[in-house]
């Protein structure tokens, strides 16, 4: 059973800082105490030249668990983004839609796993068929055959109808925001200079993390997150080779979305680092993936398909959802697509085969978790 731990946690795009990520923890740890009958103490955030880390000290069975949290967000790239003036992140949210198309990435996400390209697609047509509304309305003088003094009214009210109605109907589904993502993916696929620099900064902090002594080394990422971890991870390396000093590293990716880059033609760099990762013989990597979670590429093999695949794979992993939450919460959330995505890093409702906090912070060895059985919770044996 393992005593100690450090958790490097990679989160997804979504727009939360540290602490929000640690508030977010906190209540999903709560969640896992009373579904393990289990303690998960959560301590305060801290930032040093480690990062921002914070302590969990977990009672599961008897065992006896310090586990140090890690959180490496990117709320800063994401932020800087969605500050921008609505217009300025329509038009290169498109610029980033086009880059996919042209790098071949849409082909390639519907030739491998077409939800995933219809998630791609859905900002995109989304504000097309928006900005064709308020394009028709604006139009209507000439489809009336109308004087042009009526432009004075049309024009304005396509625009209001865009701007007011399309929009704020557009939040409802994020689809700024998924934009916004789009536009990560292509910075991130052509390591653009801000890219590099948050990885390199990130690289150093988990040295600095790395100088702790632990039972365990865990590596856990989430959706976009993947590629930031694949690229810190390897950063890491390439700096410092034996930065593990004897060591074993636990790499799981949670509806990783690595191939949303790495499936770009510009992505040569991260490609590359996927390679040197998968090959690293004292790294276990695996893959959890979900059905029902369209916002990854389900049952595809993220090292083979980035060019290698004569290196070791990570082993495909599957869970269901409604194994863990309640038939309601369920039932209520499951078309909602975003807010499944989610799931892999929320709280439980019941036992079932993979839980995070659980996975993070108790006692049962991360890689156990690569044999898990959806339906079935781990068995923990009571400490003597």
């Amino acid at each position: 059973m393992i005593q100690s731990r450090i958790v490097l946690h990679f989160p997804g795009f979504e727009p939360l800082d540290a602490e929000a990520h640690h508030q977010r923890y906190k209540r999903s740890a709560a969640q896992a105490s009373a579904v393990w009958n289990a303690g998960f103490e959560v301590g305060e955030l801290a930032c040093d030249r480690r990062g921002a880390h914070f302590p969990v000290d977990a009672d599961v069975a008897g065992w006896n668990t310090s586990a140090k949290i890690h959180v490496f967000d990117h709320n800063t790239l994401i932020t800087t983004m969605r500050v921008e003036p609505l217009w300025t992140q329509i038009g290169r949210g498109f610029r980033a839609g086009w880059d996919v198309v042209v790098q071949g990435g849409a082909w390639a996400y519907f030739r491998n796993a077409w939800r995933f390209g219809l998630f791609f697609l859905f900002p995109y047509l989304f504000l097309a068929a928006g900005l064709a509304l308020g394009v028709n309305i604006a139009a209507i003088p000439t489809a009336l055959e109308l004087s042009a003094w009526w432009f004075a009214l049309s024009v304005p009210a396509g625009y209001l109808i865009f701007r007011y109605g399309v929009i704020r109907f557009a939040d409802r589904y994020h689809v700024l925001h998924l934009l916004a993502d789009w536009r990560l993916a292509v910075a991130v696929a052509e390591n653009r200079q801000g890219i590099a620099s948050w990885i390199d900064q990130a690289a150093a902090q988990v040295l600095a993390a790395l100088e702790e002594p632990a039972d365990e080394i865990l590596v856990t990422s989430h959706s976009m997150g993947a590629n930031f971890a694949v690229s810190v991870i390897a950063r890491v390396f390439e700096l410092a080779p034996e930065a593990l000093k004897g060591r074993r590293l636990v790499f799981v990716t949670l509806g990783g979305a690595v191939l949303q880059c790495s499936l770009l033609s510009s992505a040569a760099v991260l490609r590359g680092r996927i390679g040197a990762l998968a090959r690293r013989p004292d790294v276990d990597w695996f893959d959890i993936q979900c059905l029902t979670d369209p916002i990854h590429l389900y049952k595809c093999h993220t090292v083979a398909l980035s060019g290698h695949k004569d290196a070791p794979q990570p082993r495909l992993v599957f869970i269901r959802f409604k194994h863990a939450m309640s038939q309601s919460r369920y039932e209520k959330n499951r078309r909602d697509f975003l807010r499944m995505h989610r799931q892999y890093v929320l709280g439980p409702d019941q036992p079932s085969g993979f839980d995070f906090t659980l996975m993070t912070a108790g006692p049962l060895p991360a890689n156990t978790f690569q044999a898990l059985d959806s339906q079935k919770p781990p068995a923990i044996p009571a400490r003597s």
